[in-house]
């Protein structure tokens, strides 16, 4: 069935839906595996159901609080890296959420039907999204678009969308205990965290040349090699002469956290979601959960993280002192 704003059944449909309690703010709807806001999921449904992909577009795809914010900045500059003057590159004047643009948060938000046609300054399309692998439209699944994804390890993703959430509301907070339990049983915004990142895992195992999977703590450590085989993925890889040149160090200098953070334009106004620009930008660190959960926090989540990437093959470097990894069995 197709909705929009304006149709009775999404009204119904929502009230056929298991409800639970936000984090902050209003109620989550668990539909087709997930959970959502409501103005999130009415979005997301248009989205699903009238995107049309060309098997040019690329979609930066990622669970919240995972890099999105970093890895818009590193795919907009590689692929477009020749078609503005290096000196003028957009970051220096738009946020990197604002130059490539959310379906479910940004585009589909106020309007089941966007003009897609002028979005995208440059070619080929760019987008991005929260949305699960299992419940993205059938012609990205379908067609020959490429998507990147990047996930980080679930400890600083659960401490990252706390502080996010307590930023953002206005003063309103969570406390840690609530957040922790809400995490644990998969109540956060497009979670269940471990279906989704497994979602895009396994897609990616089995198609490689759709899916790059990036985890954040390795692009942390090793930037410039994963910048290379990002432009190799994405068919624009880099030349010799740009690898002399420094392109790749200049590339990943101004995606660089503390880069954007102290650009203007990410310090003021918000974005069409309504969530202030500086509200994607906290610390940026690795490891910075072992400055919050509790010993029996960590425990909990160090059982869950082993239970639920059993067997996948997928593991999650933690970088603290108190365990250096943890890997599926």
């Amino acid at each position: 069935m197709m909705w929009s704003p304006r149709d009775s059944d999404f009204k119904k449909l929502v009230q056929t839906l298991p409800k639970e309690k936000g984090w902050l703010g209003p109620d989550l709807y668990f539909y087709q595996g997930f959970w959502y806001p409501t103005r999130i999921l009415k979005a997301f449904i248009s989205f699903q159901n009238h995107f049309q992909a060309f098997n040019s577009d690329i979609i930066v795809a990622t669970f919240p609080k995972c890099g999105t914010t970093w890895l818009k900045a590193l795919t907009f500059s590689t692929l477009y890296r020749n078609q503005f003057p290096w000196d003028e590159n957009p970051l220096l004047t738009f946020g990197p959420h604002q130059l490539v643009r959310f379906f479910e948060h940004d585009l589909y938000l106020n309007n089941p039907f966007p003009d897609l046609q002028n979005v995208c300054v440059y070619q080929p399309r760019l987008f991005s999204t929260h949305v699960s692998y299992t419940s993205l439209p059938t012609s990205i699944k379908d067609s020959g678009c490429k998507i990147v994804y990047i996930c980080r390890n679930p400890m600083d993703m659960l401490i990252s969308f706390w502080q996010f959430m307590t930023k953002v509301q206005d003063g309103e907070s969570l406390s840690l205990d609530e957040a922790f339990d809400k995490f644990y049983h998969g109540i956060i915004v497009h979670g269940p965290c471990f279906d989704h990142v497994l979602g895009y895992w396994k897609a990616s195992q089995e198609n490689p040349n759709k899916i790059l999977f990036l985890k954040y703590e390795d692009l942390k450590e090793d930037t410039g090699s994963h910048l290379k085989n990002l432009a190799m993925f994405l068919g624009v890889p880099f030349t010799d002469d740009e690898e002399k040149q420094g392109v790749i160090e200049k590339i990943a200098k101004i995606c660089s956290f503390e880069n954007l953070k102290e650009l203007e334009v990410n310090k003021k106004g918000a974005h069409i979601s309504r969530v202030p620009h500086t509200g994607f930008f906290r610390k940026g660190e690795v490891g910075d959960w072992s400055n919050y959960l509790t010993p029996f926090m960590i425990e909990c989540l160090e059982k869950l993280i082993q239970e639920k990437l059993n067997g996948s093959g997928l593991t999650f470097k933690l970088s603290s002192k108190t365990s250096n990894n943890i890997a599926s069995a």
